[in-house]
Parts: structure tokens; sequence; C-alpha cells
């Protein structure tokens, strides 16, 4: 999945006519724990709080210029891609139906249904939902929405197009993995702008699905995908999304939840900015990979600020949230 400088030029303006772009900073007390020149991309700072507003963009007037009777939209989600499918598609006049695992993150089901979504409730993980969701597209005359699609991933590069156009060239960026859209869209923006940065993909230890894929060579489920990141908490990696990051990522790094815990613990009190736990990922596998990355500029890509007050509070008091 290749995108040139006009297709991402394209779908910068389509982004920046329905949201701002985000900010990018060095933090020196970043700088200071980690050793290295450490950017971070701020996609907490837009209108869902996360990256995948950029891709709903993208997807909904794509959908709307080649599917126009369609009446609406359905999807699985952890959060905040149906946070982003629900703004996107309620402002172009369309129904959005979402579906999450049961025990979902109450204050992301909240968000959804505020911005207009028809929340439903199936199964005890996002693979189940997704599965269920793809099965009533048809019944319902909804057009799914699949976890990983080229307009997706479009819409998705243009934080990184933002990213390596505003900072000082990066030697490396560490980009969190779920069902792979975001990692996809560093690759796809690097590779059009002809940048030589490695680009690092960061899983949860306990939804490890992406990295074994990557070392097996072959798509590689995982029986469970228990994480307080759920950004992350993928058991069955995109094939399509694994063909680019498998090829175009230097390596993919795992990090264990307390090891993220400790990144959103550091995030908050060196930049006071909230990070979930997928959010936190990249700065967690900076900390592990430290020694390598000394005097280096790196980037890291904040994803999401979407964690809930509970999670957040145990956090903040020095503990690892246990879902």
């Amino acid at each position: 999945m290749q995108f040139t400088l006009e297709d991402l030029e394209a779908a910068l303006r389509l982004v920046h006519g329905q949201m701002d772009p985000t900010p990018q900073y060095e933090w020196p007390l970043l700088s200071a724990r980690t050793g290295a020149e450490t950017w971070v991309k701020h996609e907490n700072h837009g209108p869902i709080g996360a990256f995948k507003a950029r891709g709903a963009i993208t997807f909904i007037d794509w959908l709307r210029r080649t599917h126009p009777e369609c009446p609406g939209i359905i999807t699985a989600t952890r959060g905040n891609h149906g946070q982003a499918q629900a703004r996107a598609a309620t402002r172009a006049g369309l129904r959005a139906v979402v579906y999450v695992p049961k025990g979902n993150s109450v204050e992301k089901n909240a968000a959804m249904r505020a911005f207009g979504a028809d929340l439903r409730e199936h199964g005890q993980d996002f693979d189940t939902a997704k599965d269920e969701a793809m099965r009533v597209a048809a019944a319902e005359g909804l057009f799914p929405v699949p976890p990983f699609h080229r307009e997706l991933v479009r819409g998705v590069a243009t934080y990184a197009f933002e990213f390596f156009r505003s900072t000082p060239p990066l030697d490396t960026v560490y980009v969190p993995i779920g069902c792979g859209s975001g990692i996809c869209g560093v690759i796809a923006a690097r590779d059009a702008l002809g940048l030589a940065t490695e680009v690092v993909g960061v899983v949860a230890a306990g939804a490890a699905g992406a990295k074994l894929s990557v070392e097996a060579g072959r798509l590689t489920e995982t029986d469970s995908a228990r994480t307080f990141a759920d950004g992350m908490a993928v058991r069955v990696p995109v094939q399509a999304a694994l063909d680019i990051y498998g090829a175009g990522a230097a390596r993919i790094v795992a990090v264990g939840d307390d090891a993220i815990a400790e990144a959103v613990r550091l995030c908050f009190a060196a930049t006071h900015n909230v990070a979930e736990g997928a959010g936190a990922a990249a700065l967690a596998a900076l900390m592990t990979e430290g020694g390598a990355m000394r005097g280096r500029r790196v980037g890291l890509i904040l994803s999401g600020g979407n964690i809930d007050t509970g999670w957040f509070r145990t956090i903040l008091a020095g503990g690892t949230p246990r879902p």
C-alpha cells in the first residue's frame, strides 16, 4: 500500500477541513529521562482525543463518493475507532452502528454514544465483536467498516505527514500497533517523503500477535489479548497490515502493562498530558530501548488520551490496572 505525495496532500486538505493539525513538541524532561532528544506527536489533542479521527474523515468521504445510496455504517471497536466513525458518519448524515465487547470502557462507550453511535455490546473481546458486526452488516443494509482499509490508512498517515514535516529529521519513530493503521500510515508517509527514519512498532506483551506474526513470517493469532492498553488489545492481526509493517518496520517491541503504566505516569509528570495505555506504549518502548537510543532524535506517537478515570487514578497512585 503506497501513497504519493499528492495522495497525502489531498488527504491532509480533507482532514484539515474538519480538524486542526495536532502539535508536536520536544519535551526537555522526557529527553532528560530517555537520553534521546524526544519529540511527541500529540494525537491526544484531536477532536476525539485520538488519531482515529483522521482515518474516519477520509473513509466516510470515500464512502459517500463511491456508495452514495448507503444509509450508514457498522463497525467494531474498543473505543477510539468507534468515536471517530460515529463522528464522521453522523456529520455526513449517516447512521453509525458500533459494536463493542462486553465490559468495554464505560467512558469510551459514553463518548461513542455522544458522537451519535448506536452502541451494541457483544462477546468478550474486540475480535468477537468485530466478527458479529461484519456478520449483521448485510442484514441491516449498512456498510461494514473494517479495522483496516486503504482509506483509513490514507487519513491516518496525515499525522505522520505533519510530524515529519514539522520536526528536525527523526532517527526513529515508535508507534503502537492495534490493527495496524497507525504504523502503516507512518511507514506510508515516511516512504512518500523519501526519509530514512526507522519505524519501530510497539505491542502489549499480553497482546503480542503482531510481533509474533512478524517473527514467524505468517499471521499468528493469540488465545487472548489481556492488557489495559485497550487500543492494542487485538488477538488476530490484520494480514494486509502485517504485509506492510512486516516489511517496513525495523522491529516490533513488546512492553508489559507495568511498563506502560510507568510511561503513563512519566508522560503526565513530564508533559502534563494524559495518555491512555496505547498512547503511552511508544514511550514505554523507548524507555526499554533507552541505551540504544541515547543521543539520537526520537519521535513518539501519543496516539490517544482516552483513559478511564478509575484506571488513571490507579496509575497515578503507582499501580497498574488489571483488566
